[in-house]
């Protein structure tokens, strides 16, 4: 879809450069292959809720990423004490007792494996911008890791076995979301600073508890003290980062 829809729009066909194969194949095997990997086999074994809570730290580690290995910016006081909360708010809904405090290495790790790739591609992709146009390099990355992870699942036994409409609508609209969202990722990345564009991630959580708490029925894991306290700390984190520059006049 990404390629598509970028060939329409720039009317030609986006076809990375030849020095830029590689970097298509390196990038899909952090934001293609090993993030959805952790996130769907993570999400499998854990709530709707802790999986949300806990993708909010993928901002923090882009963050540190971007600033202590990538070396893309430099990691400041707020920015520090932002990431702390946040992870602060990630701990408080696996303390306390409930089901929230139970955590689960293929449940919870894996989401958290998740969002150290996303923390990597953070980097990886602002770097790589400085040689490839943002769409092409989305758009060719998922192709590419899309078709490392269908083989990856033929070989270990998947199958689809029950295709309908409802199923092959919801196939296209995930599919929709993920190009739609990180094109206008990569192309924010190009722009601007890894800092600046991640923080936007950080109301993720927020929407993913309010609406596993909608659809998801999970209205007693999200309307209570832990969770409630862990969002407000993920907020403060957001604030914190996102107002640094403007304090800092």
């Amino acid at each position: 879809m990404t390629v598509i829809f970028g060939s329409a729009l720039n009317r030609r066909v986006l076809i990375p450069q030849k020095n830029s194969v590689k970097l298509v194949f390196k990038l899909c095997f952090f934001q293609t292959v090993a993030q959805y990997i952790f996130f769907c086999i993570g999400l499998a074994h854990t709530s709707g809720v802790k999986a949300s809570i806990i993708e909010g730290s993928n901002v923090f580690l882009a963050l540190t990423f971007a600033c202590l290995i990538f070396k893309l910016e430099k990691l400041t006081v707020r920015k520090v004490l932002g990431c702390l909360l946040g992870f602060f708010g990630v701990i408080a809904v696996n303390i306390g007792g409930g089901e929230l405090s139970r955590v689960n290495f293929l449940g919870d790790g894996f989401i958290f494996l998740s969002t150290v790739a996303y923390a990597v591609s953070s980097g990886l992709i602002k770097i790589y911008l400085a040689e490839e146009n943002p769409v092409t390099l989305s758009g060719w990355q998922f192709f590419a890791g899309g078709l490392i992870m269908i083989l990856a699942g033929l070989v270990f036994g998947g199958r689809i076995t029950a295709v309908n409409q409802s199923g092959i609508l919801m196939l296209f609209y995930l599919a929709f979301v993920s190009a739609f969202s990180y094109s206008l990722w990569g192309i924010l990345l190009k722009y601007n600073p890894v800092s600046k564009v991640a923080v936007i991630g950080f109301s993720n959580p927020v929407f993913g508890v309010i609406l596993s708490a909608l659809l998801l029925g999970e209205k007693n894991q999200a309307v209570n003290p832990l969770s409630l306290g862990a969002l407000i700390l993920v907020c403060i984190g957001i604030y914190i980062v996102n107002t640094q520059k403007k304090l800092a006049k």
